[in-house]
């Protein structure tokens, strides 16, 4: 039986994804979804690239757009940055991108704008998602499409949402009768000083805090087993990260 994994944002972390491939067991018969944010922390944001790229020829893999991957595009297109980037894990992609040759640049900038999704919503009527949408409606009505990859509400909701609400009540938020069950990314679980995936209402939280002190993680959607590498300065020892 093929199974279903979600990857949470890796940040540069290629040791880190290594490892949650290698202890998940996951097959190439297995789907592969990643949640965005590929890039920036750790000093291997291409080689993560080139990776994943690999092994989408290899097995059936889905890619979210990060806006920390919306960044590094406008960058590798215009080799203009804005500050706020460059202070939150811009600078070592760039310092990583001085060595990588002008062939693979532009192999990149062709895999970050045509082949990351928006969004994924499966057969199940479960959404993947790096960071939220806004629209009660849902993500076919969203009027600000960057919101896929910036908003940080969804989660901030579902982590204040009175447990005790049922869906008819109607001070439930809408955003979470829309779909079986959403997965994103964006907003690490560190925030509330945790390292391991949340679930609340419907949203499942796959940022464990690789770009920062926490470790990567692999999720089974169906069995919502998970498994996690060594937290990341201890993958990159000489490195510092994000602060």
């Amino acid at each position: 039986m093929t199974k279903t994994f979600v990857i949470g944002d890796i940040h540069g972390g290629l040791r880190a994804l290594h490892q949650v491939l290698e202890r998940s067991q996951a097959t190439k018969n297995d789907t592969l979804i990643f949640l965005g944010d590929y890039v920036d922390g750790w000093s291997e944001s291409p080689q993560v690239i080139n990776f994943i790229i690999e092994l989408s020829k290899k097995q059936p893999c889905v890619f979210i757009r990060g806006n920390h991957d919306e960044l590094l595009l406008n960058y590798l297109k215009t080799n203009d940055y804005n500050q706020e980037w460059f202070k939150h894990g811009g600078q070592s992609t760039i310092d990583a991108y001085e060595k990588v040759s002008h062939a693979t640049r532009l192999e990149h900038i062709d895999f970050l704008e045509n082949q990351l999704k928006d969004y994924y919503l499966d057969e199940q009527n479960r959404l993947f998602i790096h960071a939220g949408f806004t629209n009660v409606n849902g993500i076919a009505f969203e009027y600000f499409p960057k919101l896929f990859y910036w908003d940080r509400t969804l989660w901030e909701t579902a982590l204040s949402l009175n447990p005790m609400l049922t869906k008819e009540n109607p001070y439930y938020p809408k955003r979470f009768t829309l779909y079986n069950e959403i997965y994103l990314g964006h907003t690490p679980t560190t925030r509330i000083n945790e390292t391991i995936p949340i679930n609340k209402a419907c949203v499942w939280n796959i940022d464990t805090g690789a770009a920062f002190h926490g470790p990567l993680t692999i999720f089974n959607v169906n069995s919502k087993e998970y498994w996690q590498s060594e937290p990341l300065p201890q993958l990159y020892p000489n490195e510092k990260g994000r602060n």
